[in-house]
This record gives structure tokens, sequence and C-alpha cells, in this order.
């Protein structure tokens, strides 16, 4: 039993030298790659920077002219084999940026919503327009317009907006007392027709 003991102890210490030569090849070609980076590394960083600079100052979209920028988002939306997946990620990139979606850029997105036979989607597109408008001024002048112009569009794939569906008003709204809620919005809201309207 204890000759048995000793060459399992011989057979694991067997192991560990093999593991430690290993170990130690490893060790010397990991000082050999590092001798080599840092032979990369003494080249001075400012041709590096340029390059990297060159190469993906055209990705910033923010700095794109507008037309680049709308047929980035047309082509994109426009591909036949475009999935959900997609359309809401393409449409929440064209969220992030600070800009009123070309009516152009409207008609694609609203195409492939239909593709994918999203409609809940079209209508929360729609709605993002309306608040990117602004205030109610600018939402009755830019939204209309917008609307105006997609509105072929929108008869051709069967789409409602969000006005005629009723969608722009509270629905189960009712104004109560114990609630702050400013006076100007019952009129907004045409509560001030209401019977029992006290303001």
């Amino acid at each position: 039993m204890l000759a048995y003991f000793f060459s399992l102890q011989i057979f694991h210490f067997n192991i560990f030298l093999g593991s430690l030569t290993k170990l130690s090849a490893e060790k010397m070609s990991l000082l050999r790659v590092a001798q080599g980076l840092s032979r990369v590394a003494a080249r001075p960083l400012s041709v590096s920077a340029v390059k990297c600079g060159e190469h993906h100052g055209d990705l910033i979209m923010e700095k794109w002219p507008a037309d680049r920028f709308d047929k980035h988002f047309i082509d994109y939306l426009s591909r036949p084999e475009i999935d959900g997946w997609e359309v809401r990620k393409a449409l929440s990139e064209l969220h992030d940026f600070d800009v009123i979606p070309d009516p152009k850029v409207v008609e694609a997105a609203l195409r492939a919503c239909r593709r994918v036979n999203d409609y809940a989607l079209t209508i929360r597109f729609l709605e993002a327009i309306k608040i990117k408008c602004g205030s109610k001024k600018n939402r009755e002048l830019v939204y209309g317009y917008i609307i105006n112009q997609v509105k072929p569009v929108l008869d051709e794939l069967g789409i409602s907006t969000p006005e005629e569906l009723g969608l722009d008003k509270p629905e189960l709204f009712i104004p109560q007392p114990e609630y702050w809620w400013e006076r100007k919005w019952y009129k907004e809201y045409g509560y001030d027709k209401k019977p029992g309207y006290e303001f």
C-alpha cells in the first residue's frame, strides 16, 4: 500500500515537472511577443492616431450631410430581407439623432414596418415624430407637413395616423380636483366643454 502511495506521488511529481517545462516554454514565447510589442510601441503615437482618425472620421453620422444621412436610412429600411429587429434598430438609431426625419425617410420606415407587419411600430414611430417636432405650434406646422407629404403612402399601406385612431388624447383620463393638473390642459383636451367643468 505504501509503495502504491509513493508511486502515485512520483507520478504526480512528473506531471508537475512536465507542466513546468511546458509553462517555461510558454513564458519564453510570451517574452518574445512582449519584446516584439515593445519595438512596435516605440513608434510615435501621432502617426497611429492620424491614420486612425483618417480612417474612421467618415463613419461619424452626425458629420454627414443631410442627403447622405437620409440615403443611409432609406437604403437600410428599403432592403427586402429586413426583419423586425433590424427595423426597430434603425428606427431607434434614427430617433436617437437630434433630427426630424425627412418625409422620404418616413415613407421608407412606414414601408419597412408594413413589410414586417408591425402596425404598432408604425403608430409609435409617428408618435415619436410628433414628439420630436417640439411645442404645440411647431407640431401643427412641422408634423402636419410630414403627415401631408406621406399621406399617399399611409393610404396605400392602410395605416391610420394616431390622431385618426384617437391616440392623441388620453383615453380613460378623468381629471380629479385632488390632483394637480395645469388649467390649460383642460382646454387642450376638451374638458372645458364637458358638463361640470368649473374653471
